[in-house]
């Protein structure tokens, strides 16, 4: 393995796409060699479904990715413990919010394990950060950007900030003749679309001291608050789901640089949505399948490669055809690896990012994260590879493997042993066969073959394959897969 990174000096070459300028541009980090990002997490009552689950890979994928190229970076993705879905949620179950946000969080972080995703830099909590919440209040109140209304509620002011609505691209003036009927005279806001900074309390409800009476945070300054917390005033790149650009993240910047004065974030990126029949997947909606409904039906990984065979910013039309055709896909990835393995142990090496397919990969890559585009490249390096065992080219063969596992090892796949992926027993393959079961049949099958009794050698491959079991011969000896 080099010393050196060969992937930096590709640094210069990384472009992303930015919402709020709605184009695709060279990316330049605040601080040479640094990079901050935040990405808006999880309000926790409820277990992730699959649209968290785009978001943390998604996510994971481009910080993996911007480190791989030689970044230093600081991912923080915050936690939202208290909300109103998060005060309901308790009462309905009978306990306490603490006791339902750790149980969440708890589960948060399995989900995200079982996905391959590493773990923030840092997850700050809501409720750790209410002095800086206040702090942010108290200045846009000096400001004159928020005013108390009648009931104790704390708002800001949206028609005195002149760019609100330049990320989502919405005029304010149309908005409000479009909102002209949801404010009548005895409204607490002076605008329909003024939001909440900070909630007066409610007997039943969380609450904490603040210059405006007891209450809570609204939902949007929590975010404004950990982020420059962590990050600073300004920071590299802020993040989340397509559906957080209105009104989450136009509130989070009409009150941030109301604030500071200063730009928020130098660069949007929004994922975009997982869709069930033609609609956003959401529990709103209830039509969401959650993490872990799903990867007990499907293997994790499969799950992970699905997300990552289409671009970042696309939909995905989820379905279980759509989970088994990437099953098919990375079976075929990891049944070339395991081939290769016949001829040795298969390492990672940074010398492969120097090939013709290294290059190609990292260009998609620094091509606004465009995995869709990396993972097609890894199916070329595969068909190269089969080619080269076909051929019996041991070397060739071991040089192809060597840069399918590296290339793959930044967007985490196919770095298990072969055998364990294939050989994984998911969903309804509980209850199939054992392994032993299995290994019996085949050294039945041998024997069958040793007698030439080839009709029940094939009767008992077919038995297998009616079982979800495909058998392959090799001159290294029988070996199997579920499929």
């Amino acid at each position: 393995m080099t010393t050196t990174n060969p992937l930096t000096a590709t640094q210069n070459n990384l472009v992303l796409y930015d919402t709020l300028s709605a184009t695709k541009r060279p990316f330049t980090p605040i601080q040479a060699g640094k990079i901050g990002i935040y990405v808006c997490g999880m309000t926790v009552y409820d277990y992730c479904h699959m649209g968290h689950a785009r978001v943390m890979v998604g996510f994971d994928v481009i910080v993996r990715w911007l480190r791989a190229l030689g970044y230093d970076v600081n991912y923080v993705r915050n936690i939202t413990d208290i909300d109103d879905k998060i005060i309901n949620r308790a009462n309905e179950n009978g306990e306490t919010i603490n006791e339902l946000t750790a149980r969440f969080i708890t589960a948060m972080h399995q989900d995200e394990q079982a996905l391959g995703c590493a773990s923030p830099n840092s997850e700050p909590k809501a409720t750790d950060h209410i002095d800086d919440m206040q702090a942010i209040i108290n200045t846009l109140m000096t400001k004159n950007l928020a005013y108390q209304g009648s009931g104790g509620d704390v708002y800001y002011a949206v028609d005195k900030f002149s760019d609100y609505g330049k990320l989502s691209k919405r005029k304010l003036d149309e908005m409000q003749a479009g909102a002209s009927e949801r404010v009548g005279a005895t409204d607490d806001k002076h605008n329909p679309f003024d939001f909440v900074l900070w909630k007066s309390a409610k007997p039943s409800e969380p609450h904490w001291q603040s210059p405006w009476g007891l209450g809570r945070p609204g939902w949007h300054i929590e975010c404004s608050a950990m982020s420059t917390c962590c990050l600073g005033e300004t920071f590299d790149i802020h993040g989340g789901g397509h559906d957080l650009q209105f009104p989450h993240h136009e509130n989070e910047i009409a009150q941030s640089e109301g604030a500071s004065g200063k730009t928020y974030a130098n660069n949007w990126m929004h994922m975009g949505f997982i869709n069930i029949d033609g609609e956003k997947m959401s529990k709103s909606l209830n039509n969401f399948f959650t993490i872990r409904d799903v990867i007990a039906k499907f293997h994790a990984e499969t799950v992970r490669f699905f997300l990552l065979s289409s671009h970042y910013r696309s939909p995905v039309n989820f379905s279980d055809a759509a989970l088994k055709e990437s099953h098919t896909a990375l079976t075929r990835l990891y049944q070339a690896l395991k081939s290769a393995e016949s001829y040795g142990d298969v390492q990672i090496s940074d010398t492969a990012w120097a090939s013709e397919s290294g290059q190609a990969f990292a260009a998609a890559m620094n091509d606004d994260f465009n995995t869709a585009k990396a993972v097609s490249v890894l199916f070329d390096v595969a068909g190269k590879l089969n080619r080269a065992i076909k051929a019996d080219d041991v070397n060739e063969a071991m040089n192809q493997a060597v840069i399918l596992k590296t290339l793959a090892s930044v967007l985490n796949i196919i770095q298990a042993v072969p055998t364990e992926f294939l050989q994984a027993k998911i969903g309804a393959d509980e209850d199939g066969l054992s392994d032993a079961d299995i290994e019996a049949k085949i050294s039945e099958r041998a024997k069958a073959k040793a007698n030439k009794d080839f009709a029940k050698a094939d009767a008992i491959r077919e038995a297998l394959k009616a079982l979800g079991i495909e058998l392959e011969d090799s001159r290294a000896g029988t070996t199997w897969r579920r499929v």
